[in-house]
């Protein structure tokens, strides 16, 4: 286990991104040097320690143990505590490593606090205030006087300055509703938004005393919680406008669950640029951008659909061989941007992808054309909505392969003719007989709550990102920095028992992806709504 001392100066080093809005920003050096391990010369940062290969580049960045926010983090049983100014210039306690662990136990004695004299001192020899050695995990980090000088400062403003959305003894939070959402889903959404956060404010204790530095933290800052329900209207070109002014005229401190139909991109777009977390919203087509740090999603939706079937069509063209695979889709739907994807992953097996488009709002004659032109050795991938998986003739081509999207048609509610119900459908979700149990709890307090369950998934997944963001702000203290909730969400997501429609749900650093496989599933029988897996969880 790493000593407190050790980390607090490991944390030195790191010093995390610096707040975009941060009064007295440190030189943009500094935060290179944190985040990319690249000093302000150009050079590698290099780190040494005795008896261990050195460190270098990337791999010597602060941001790889420390993060982003400077609040430090857990690991199994190593502790990195935080390296903020707040932290970092006072006496040393067990307050800072149970800051970084909030369950766990003081890692190490008190210290005295920091100059910034025994800071580089610690930096470049691996000392702490009081002489006492670091633990070995914590490289030796040569640097100049000019660079040092630049991250102290770095350190000391560190996640240290006014945040939007969390003055007060209120939160501000938002969830947003782009123009084309389901409007049913939309309302089974607010209705958990609205219940979730009036039970939470139901509970507001007040606010917390002051940080002690002479004993174990007991206590979690409270603070009420208020929603704010941002509707889009128009084109979305138009939508990014619309959530600055939204912005402008009541900051937030975090976007909340939202729901959206064909694009999401203009929210996602606002969020990274405003530095705004945007927590779990109900979407199938989220933003693939996983170098941006603020949005985090449940799954990639239909593009986690698209790499499955072509997971499954590698197997089937070493097998017996693939010809075509035709997919059909409606251009304005999220069925076409995965067909493009499905089309990327099975060009390097030479198999010709080809697409048909639904026009007609009665596509039963389109379906039946598109039908006699497959042919043996083609495989048929439905990106449809069920009023138009209802429309299929009741019979599939002979000796064809059928995918259909499970999130698109509607899982095990999927409206197949009972000739098509054997077609491989993709499920991302735990099965339904697994998935009773994990169910109980939001179905439970759905009805304590007089909540109609009008789209269960929806509805669940609401629940689910409330109960996150409730455990990550659990945890924050009295440190409420974007940054920081969204490093504790990662914490809490990965550590959660209870994940609704989720088999599991995780997050590594530089993940945004909570799950990341699905099932091949079909109908066990004709008429009923059973569905058996075709094999095991598919991580593509």
């Amino acid at each position: 286990m790493l000593r407190a001392s050790a980390a607090f100066l490991v944390a030195t080093l790191l010093a995390v991104s610096a707040w975009p809005r941060a009064p007295a920003p440190a030189p943009a050096g500094a935060e290179v040097l944190y985040r990319q391990g690249i000093l302000p010369s150009g050079a590698p940062l290099r780190g040494e320690r005795e008896g261990a290969d050195p460190v270098e580049g990337a791999a010597a960045a602060c941001v790889n143990c420390h993060r982003r926010s400077g609040f430090g983090t857990e690991e199994g049983r190593i502790v990195i505590p935080p390296i903020t100014g707040k932290y970092l210039f006072r006496a040393g306690s067990m307050d800072a490593a149970n800051m970084a662990n909030p369950g766990g136990e003081a890692a190490g004695p008190r210290r005295s606090r920091y100059t910034e004299q025994s800071l580089a001192r610690a930096i470049r020899t691996g000392v702490d205030p009081d002489g006492r050695p670091f633990d070995y995990l914590m490289p030796r980090f040569p640097l100049d006087d000019a660079s040092m000088t630049m991250l102290i400062a770095y350190l000391k403003q560190l996640s240290n300055h006014p945040v939007r959305g969390a003055d007060g003894d209120t939160l501000q939070f938002a969830t947003i509703v782009t123009p084309d959402a389901d409007p049913v889903k939309r309302q089974g959404m607010l209705d958990v938004l609205e219940h979730f956060f009036g039970n939470k404010n139901a509970f507001h204790l007040g606010k917390d005393p002051p940080l002690q530095s002479d004993r174990r933290i007991h206590f979690r800052v409270v603070r009420r919680w208020q929603l704010q329900v941002w509707e889009l209207s128009g084109p979305p070109e138009s939508w990014e406008a619309q959530l600055e002014q939204r912005f402008k005229a009541q900051p937030v401190f975090a976007v909340i669950s939202g729901i959206g139909g064909r694009t999401w991109e203009p929210v996602h777009r606002f969020c990274q640029s405003e530095s705004i977390p945007c927590l779990l919203p109900n979407i199938d087509l989220p933003v693939v951008a996983e170098q941006d740090f603020y949005p985090v999603y449940f799954s990639r939706g239909v593009l986690l659909e698209a790499d499955v079937i072509a997971r499954r069509m590698h197997e089937e063209a070493e097998k017996s061989g693939l010809r075509r695979v035709i997919q059909v889709y409606r251009r304005e739907d999220i069925g076409a941007p995965a067909a493009r994807a499905l089309a990327a992953a099975v060009a390097p097996l030479g198999v010709k992808a080809v697409a048909r488009e639904l026009k007609s709002t009665n596509p039963a004659r389109e379906l039946a054309d598109l039908l006699r032109e497959t042919a043996a050795g083609d495989a048929l991938v439905l990106w449809l909505r069920p009023g138009d998986l209802q429309a299929l003739p009741a019979q599939p081509a002979a000796n064809t392969s059928v995918f259909v999207s499970g999130l698109m048609g509607g899982l095990e509610n999927a409206p197949l003719p009972a000739a098509w119900r054997t077609s491989h459908m993709t499920y991302p979700y735990q099965l339904p007989p697994q998935r009773t149990v994990s169910m109980n709890y939001p179905l439970g307090w759905f009805n304590i709550q007089h909540i109609p369950v009008v789209d269960e998934r929806t509805q669940t997944n609401t629940y689910i990102a409330c109960s996150i963001l409730a455990e990550a702000a659990g945890h924050m203290l009295d440190n409420f920095v974007p940054d920081y909730l969204l490093e504790r969400v990662e914490v809490e997501l990965s550590h959660r028992i209870i994940n609704g429609y989720y088999p599991r749900l995780g997050l590594a650093p530089g993940q945004r992806f909570g799950s990341k496989g699905a099932y091949i599933v079909h109908f066990a029988d004709p008429q009923g709504k059973r569905v058996v897996a075709d094999g095991d969880w598919i991580v593509p």
